[in-house]
Formats: structure tokens, sequence, C-alpha cells
């Protein structure tokens, strides 16, 4: 084999390899990556709202406001609101 011929297969191969390497990527590594994010994230929001309702229940009755942007919620829970108001004693 003349030495063109040898740079030429070793041009193709490196051609391949890296085609392969970005299919592998592309269909097999990548949705890995992706799901298990989306999975952590999914779990971060769930032990955000068991932390949230923990604060708001019925026992303690602390409200939680939760800011997004310029809007502010209050989250109080709706016991709370219904439990009945003690009355102050007659004078």
């Amino acid at each position: 084999m003349t030495n063109r011929t040898k740079v030429a297969m070793v041009f193709l191969v490196l051609i391949i390899v890296l085609l392969g390497g970005i299919l592998a990527f592309t269909f097999f590594i990548k949705p890995k990556v992706t799901g298990y994010t989306t999975q952590r994230q999914v779990e971060g929001a769930q032990i955000a709202v068991v932390q949230i309702l923990s604060v708001v229940h019925y026992p303690s009755c602390q409200a939680f406001p939760i800011t997004v942007g310029a809007e502010t919620v209050t989250l109080v829970a709706l016991e709370c609101l219904q439990a009945p108001q003690q009355q102050p004693p007659p004078q």
C-alpha cells in the first residue's frame, strides 16, 4: 500500500469512529442524562412541596409567602382559616 492509501484509510476510520460517537451520544448517553436530570428535578420539587406543607400544616398555622417574579402568594392551611377564632373574655 502506498502512503496515500494508508492516510486515506486512517482518515476514513477516524470519520467512522467520530460518527459512531455522535450517534452513541445522541441516542444513548444524552437521553440517560436528561432522564436523570428530570428525575432529580421532580424529586427536588416534591421535597420543596413537603417542606412547605409541613410549615403551613394545621397545628402551626404559619403563613408561607411564595414570591415568583413580582407576584407574591401566601399559603395558609384551610383548617387554620376555618378554625374557630378565640373570643376575648367579656369584661
